[in-house]
């Protein structure tokens, strides 16, 4: 069997595991020590799990957007149509029932730069709610746009959140900061760290579902 091509992570890890990411490629994160036969070996393993995921990723690509009137995009979990105007500065506003796009280009930039700031609107201040209600203290919070991680928490106890989010309805936005909040207690996804997440968000499965399901779409800019 012909491998498929993999990039190799290795860290202090116990065991090993598999991904795929956005991009359809397969990440292999492993302990520092074992060896590339047993790697492999693994690899081989896990071939149907392999291709099934990558099957359904290709099943779920998105075609990427041309920016044209009529065109809908995702904001806050419900999708609105765009309408191009002609104005002297390129410019994204969104008027509760359309967004309206002047732009040069294809209007990515503007869409990019809209999201981020609305994202850092809204979901800023409900990170510090949840973080002062349940003495969750972070040091510094940061915003991205990444294609595999919605959020994370790093061990100094910062913040990383993908402002891509701002598509997906406001109870995911607070799933993902949730999740990323009760990191700064359980540095690993245990029994306890999922109990505290259920804790705070005795709904969260529904959330954590509504991402698996629909958080490729999230992407399409």
């Amino acid at each position: 069997m012909k491998l498929p091509y993999y990039q190799l992570i290795r860290s202090k890890r116990k065991t090993l595991s598999l991904q795929i990411n956005r991009s359809g490629e397969l990440l292999v994160r492993a302990p520092q020590q074992l060896s590339v036969k047993k790697i492999e070996a693994f690899i081989r393993e896990k071939s149907a799990w392999i291709e099934k995921k990558t099957q359904t990723l290709r099943e779920n690509a998105q075609p990427k957007p041309t920016y044209l009137n009529g065109e809908v995009f995702l904001y806050l979990g419900n999708y609105y149509p765009l309408i191009r105007e002609q104005a002297p500065k390129n410019k994204l506003e969104f008027e509760g029932k359309v967004f309206k796009l002047s732009s040069a280009d294809n209007g990515s930039t503007e869409f990019h730069r809209w999201y981020k700031a609305s994202f850092k609107k809204i979901a800023l201040p409900r990170l510090d709610y949840y973080a002062d209600l349940h003495q969750l203290n972070y040091q510094k919070v940061r915003l991205k746009s990444q294609k595999t991680l919605w959020g994370s928490c790093s061990s100094a106890n910062n913040i990383n959140l993908n402002y891509l989010l701002i598509g997906a309805p406001i109870s995911v936005i607070d799933y993902v900061i949730v999740h990323e909040l009760a990191h700064i207690k359980h540095k690993n996804h245990s029994k306890v760290f999922w109990q505290l997440v259920a804790f705070i968000l005795p709904e969260y499965k529904t959330e954590k579902q509504w991402l698996k399901d629909h958080g490729h779409k999230l992407h399409n800019l």
